[in-house]
């Protein structure tokens, strides 16, 4: 879906632009097939979507099952880059980067530098530099006082690829919701337009909520 801001409409909407259906795991067993993950499924949409848009900006948003390690490199790895946010485990493997190669250094070149601290310990830390900012349209709501913090780190997983990102993580002063971590693999984008971005990924679920009780999708009332 394309998530537009609509000014007289004071809102983000979700318009239907590009689907493929998905067949699940048992279907395919059934009939023999290779299961394609729906991870596949997104980078070959993103592939498409940046084949007819080659030099737009595009800015992928999706929730945590499409935190995958070889979607985010695919993504940081086009000639013009999609910038991919989702969601990020509190518990991530993040690393520093790679400390540069010395002259006449021989072997395979690292991956990723030292390792860090998760980020449910750098939540908790008493040096953790947090700014208080104004996220608009959060969930329905106009606005919503939040606290962030963000640097850059790689994060890897052993026999995976090693995807450097900008991790955000989001806390509420009013202590309403748990802390929680976003990524980007826009290394320069600014941390709060990555929660705004996020945030309007909450018109998705509106959308179907709003096609299942109109139109009976996901329901009986679609077989007629």
């Amino acid at each position: 879906m394309l998530l537009v801001e609509i000014p007289w409409a004071s809102r983000v909407w979700a318009l239907p632009f590009l689907c493929a259906l998905a067949p699940s795991e048992r279907y395919a067993a059934k009939r023999g097939k290779r299961h394609k993950k729906i991870t596949e499924w997104a980078w070959q949409l993103l592939l498409q979507l940046r084949r007819w848009y080659p030099q737009r900006q595009i800015v992928a948003v999706a929730d945590g099952a499409y935190a995958s390690l070889k979607l985010l490199d695919r993504c940081r790895s086009l000639s013009r880059p999609v910038a991919f946010i989702t969601r990020l485990r509190m518990d991530a493997a993040l690393y520093a980067p790679a400390p540069a190669r010395r002259p006449g250094q021989i072997g395979r070149p690292r991956l990723k530098g030292e390792r860090l601290p998760n980020l449910s310990v750098v939540a908790e830390a008493a040096n953790t530099i947090w700014k208080l900012t104004t996220i608009t349209n959060w969930y329905g709501e106009r606005g919503r006082m939040v606290e962030i913090a963000s640097q850059t780190a790689v994060w890897y997983s052993t026999g995976l690829f090693a995807v450097p990102v900008r991790w955000v993580m989001v806390r509420d002063p009013q202590g309403e919701f748990k802390t929680q971590a976003l990524l980007c693999t826009d290394l320069q984008a600014d941390p709060e337009k990555i929660v705004c971005w996020f945030v309007m990924r909450w018109q998705l679920e509106v959308t179907f909520q709003e096609v299942r009780r109109h139109l009976g999708f996901e329901t009986q009332r679609q077989w007629s």
